[in-house]
């Protein structure tokens, strides 16, 4: 999350009763890069379109009057088979009827999970570099936001000696992310462990953000809070179809928690949107019959990811490792020493190609010269993109 300060000078800073939190840097570079007619790698969606077979579902879902109010929690159809996925892969049941709640996108899942569950005053633990609704949803809760550094000196992993120091009695929540956005760290099996004895411990409860579930790379699997029985115990678990079916303007997501916490979501959720959109939840609820489109979507993003990095190699960039997620880091200190935000500015501008600048993932700040990238994009816009940074 940018404060307004480290915006770059032409951005409209908007205003905003949220302390400290203005239009944010993602808002501000893609408006330039529209502006300036640039290769826009900043912001995270695809510029390919998602399978026709799903697209004709939704119409034909449309065709046969499927468009009314769906039930608050989710049409049951897709209620179960979310559950079929989740239990296929990592091994947990949850109850469609209780325990799973489809949402209007991961980002109101998230939302909605930290106003049911977080009190004025409690502590909310965030990893940061961090996705930005984060903050601004608990301060909007009157919870305080507690930043915890993730090691960027070991890919950006977590060090849970380090969470462990920042829990007080006022600690209520602990968020999670994993793959990761920005960095695209990944869990391993020991840092579930490590959640383990964190709740174990302390009692606090964990919101565990999955977007990119199905985008982890190089044969490893991605370790849900899910798969732990202990942690499912006491964690809201968020995913999104936007990310994994190619339709993130379509913003449907899901959120997975024990019954108890799911009655206090869906009071928020029952006043928040409601419901969500009918014929698309139907569409996709056929669609998951067959898994192979999600299980083949590692393969799918890794040979994009790798496409890119080849061609980052021909550049003065430094890649930083990408084992998750469709974003890579690039270190350019061989380049300059701007700061991060100048530097990201100058690229789009003189350079046509947007990304975005890390220290826009901290609250305070923080720049060690590096600069986000999304490859989820055509081929061609990868190599478009790659021609101009090897310019720089």
């Amino acid at each position: 999350m940018t404060h307004a300060a480290g915006l770059p000078p032409q951005g409209d800073l908007g205003s905003s009763k949220l302390p400290g939190v203005g239009t944010t840097i993602f808002t501000v570079m893609s408006q330039l890069a529209s502006e300036h007619e640039a290769i826009n790698l900043g912001q995270g969606f695809p510029d390919f379109d998602c399978d026709p077979h799903l697209q004709r579902l939704v119409s034909e879902a449309m065709a046969r009057g499927e468009n009314q109010y769906a039930p608050m929690a989710g049409i049951p159809e897709l209620r179960r088979a979310v559950a079929t996925k989740i239990e296929r892969l990592q091994g947990c049941r949850y109850d469609p009827e209780r325990e799973i709640t489809i949402t209007a996108g991961a980002t109101q899942a998230i939302f909605t999970a930290i106003v049911a569950l977080v009190r004025p005053g409690d502590e909310v633990i965030i990893l940061e570099p961090a996705y930005d609704s984060y903050l601004p949803s608990i301060l909007l809760a009157g919870g305080q936001p507690v930043a915890v550094a993730l090691d960027h000196a070991n890919g950006y992993r977590a060090d849970w000696d380090q969470v462990l120091a920042a829990i007080t009695p006022r600690t209520r929540l602990l968020i999670v992310n994993s793959p990761h956005n920005p960095t695209g760290s990944v869990f391993a099996q020991e840092d579930i462990r490590a959640l383990e004895h964190i709740v174990r411990t302390h009692g606090i409860f964990v919101l565990s953000d999955e977007v990119y579930e199905h985008i982890v790379f190089d044969g490893n699997r991605h370790h849900s809070v899910a798969s732990s029985i202990e942690l499912a115990a006491r964690a809201f678990v968020v995913s999104s179809f936007g990310k994994t079916f190619h339709s993130t303007g379509w913003k449907i997501g899901y959120c997975c928690a024990p019954a108890a916490l799911t009655a206090e979501f869906r009071k928020v959720h029952q006043f928040n949107v409601f419901a969500v959109n009918r014929p698309m939840q139907s569409g996709i609820a056929r669609y998951l019959q067959d898994p192979s489109p999600y299980l083949q979507l590692a393969d799918f993003y890794q040979a994009k990811r790798d496409h890119f990095l080849a061609g980052l190699a021909a550049t003065r960039f430094r890649p930083l490792p990408c084992p998750g997620t469709y974003f890579v880091l690039a270190d350019y200190r061989s380049i300059c020493e701007e700061s991060d935000i100048q530097f990201a500015r100058r690229l789009l501008i003189e350079h046509g190609v947007a990304s975005i600048p890390l220290s826009a993932f901290y609250q305070q700040p923080f720049d060690n010269r590096v600069i986000r990238f999304c490859f989820g994009k055509r081929e061609q816009t990868l190599d478009a993109g790659i021609e101009r940074l090897g310019r720089v």
